[in-house]
């Protein structure tokens, strides 16, 4: 009884009764793990909320992911931002935990912003100021500025559209004009590239506008390996297009 006792006072003391989770790689003692960023690689963060839809942040995803994979030049970090660290849910019902809390974590420099569709991208997100800020302030130093089917909306409520030609999801093309009639919009293409913004018509196309960008930066040998490892016929010559860079 006695040593029992003396067990349990440094218990006590010392606060070590129950193990630990090891926080090598946590922020502070919250117990997250960062994704692995490595350095010189350009770094990709998705915007993702709740009702974000499957493809739009997949798509990209996969490809950007696969140029990890591929030697001799310079890879992505890719990793998710969101107003909270809590679990996401597409619209599709899959569950995401976001990397980073854009209204409180100290975030990575990002290179390259993807904004994937959103459930909500046609109304309240349009006038959700912090979202709208953020996406304001990572197209100051942002190599390319993409988004997916309705993330144009997010991208032009934010006023970085104003002065080049954007598009977006094909059923949507008249409301976006009407939303933002000072815009020039594109439609009867899939995918816009103008000086360093990249707007899609979404869906499975949007591998093919994430295709483009990997082909730009890395060269056709490059994107064409990419898109063989993951079964896509890719010839951005049979891809409806403009690009006015």
């Amino acid at each position: 009884m006695r040593y029992l006792c003396i067990y349990l006072l440094i218990c006590v003391f010392s606060m070590g009764c129950n193990p630990k989770k090891v926080e090598t790689s946590a922020i502070g003692k919250s117990g997250r793990y960062l994704p692995e960023l490595t350095p010189n690689n350009y770094n990709v963060a998705f915007l993702i909320m709740n009702g974000t839809y499957n493809t739009e942040f997949t798509a990209p995803f996969d490809i950007f992911q696969h140029t990890r994979f591929r030697k001799g030049i310079k890879a992505m970090n890719t990793f998710t931002v969101a107003n909270s660290l809590d679990p996401i849910t597409t619209f599709e019902g899959v569950r995401i935990l976001p990397d980073f809390d854009y209204t409180r974590d100290s975030i990575p420099n990002i290179d390259i912003l993807v904004v994937p569709s959103a459930e909500h991208h046609l109304d309240s997100d349009l006038k959700d100021s912090l979202l709208l800020n953020f996406v304001r302030k990572i197209d100051k130093n942002a190599l390319f500025m993409t988004s997916h089917c309705d993330g144009a909306f997010v991208l032009a409520a934010a006023g970085i559209l104003d002065s080049v030609t954007s598009t977006t999801f094909p059923g949507d093309i008249e409301l976006y004009r009407k939303t933002f009639p000072h815009i020039k919009v594109e439609d009867s293409i899939l995918f816009v590239h103008d000086h360093k913004y990249i707007t899609s018509a979404g869906g499975a196309k949007s591998f093919e506008a994430a295709l483009y960008l990997c082909e730009l930066l890395y060269g056709k040998e490059i994107a064409m390996s990419i898109a063989k490892g993951l079964v896509i016929d890719w010839d951005v010559t049979k891809v409806p297009h403009l690009i006015l860079q």
